[in-house]
């Protein structure tokens, strides 16, 4: 019998983590690139708001999956606050709520965004797919997946500085939730990247890990590319968002 493969050494193992989202995370998507440059329209910049309020609205579900799987009290005290981030402690609060005062800000209804009617099915399906993949792989696959996170903060210090550049809407009410995901993940990517570098002990582990963070990262790019063929390319497939649609009064006017 051929000797086990060796574990890379923690540093070694990061450096390769860090290096699949340097390479796949979708902050490289060009559609991120014509948002952040000014270059979608209104109803470009609202179809991308109804599609990522899908997958803002299915975080917490995903990790009260997780947390109904673990038997480590601690580990489930440091994770029930990434739901509470995203649903707050009250009604009105969290990271949902202000993903619809960015909905209200573009000109849509909060309520047809909430409703989720309109999603891409192409988003749909890879947003659900994250929620299954993270209820049924191994606990070690599913924090792995959450280490996205690790290359957050550029993206949304790009996109604050890009809409607030290029758009009319864009203030601080509208982008209260990329500020706030600034100062509430870093604690949540320290947490997560500490406890996958401790249990992905052996290589066997490792290569587990690393498919989980590049199968997240595919979700994330596969949503942009389904949002680029329907409302760049204008493919609009059927029982999408079309423009027009879910519209405040002033927006519709």
């Amino acid at each position: 019998m051929s000797p086990a493969t060796p574990a890379e050494s923690r540093e070694a193992f990061e450096a390769r983590l860090r290096a699949i989202g340097a390479e796949r995370y979708h902050d490289r998507h060009p559609f991120h690139a014509r948002l952040h440059g000014g270059d979608c329209t209104p109803d470009e910049v609202r179809a991308w708001v109804i599609n990522r309020y899908y997958y803002q609205s299915r975080i917490p579900m995903k990790d009260a999956a997780f947390m109904s799987r673990v038997d480590d009290p601690a580990l489930r005290r440091a994770w029930r606050k990434r739901m509470e981030d995203h649903d707050g402690s009250e009604a009105g609060e969290g990271g949902i709520a202000r993903w619809l005062k960015l909905a209200r800000a573009v000109g849509l209804e909060p309520d047809y965004v909430a409703s989720t009617k309109g999603v891409l099915a192409g988003t749909r399906f890879a947003v659900d797919a994250y929620v299954r993949f993270v209820r049924e792989m191994s606990l070690l696959e599913a924090v792995a997946s959450s280490l996205t996170e690790l290359f957050a903060p550029k993206i949304h210090a790009d996109r604050i500085e890009g809409l607030l550049k290029h758009y009319d809407f864009a203030d601080d009410a509208a982008l209260s939730y990329f500020r706030k995901r600034l100062t509430e993940a870093p604690d949540d990517v320290a947490f997560g990247l500490a406890w996958v570098l401790d249990h992905a002990d052996t290589a066997e582990r490792q290569d587990a890990a690393a498919a989980a963070l590049t199968f997240k990262t595919d979700v994330l790019w596969s949503q942009l590319d389904a949002l680029w063929g329907a409302y760049v390319e204008g493919r609009i497939p059927p029982g999408a968002w079309r423009p027009g649609e879910g519209l405040l009064a002033r927006a519709a006017a």
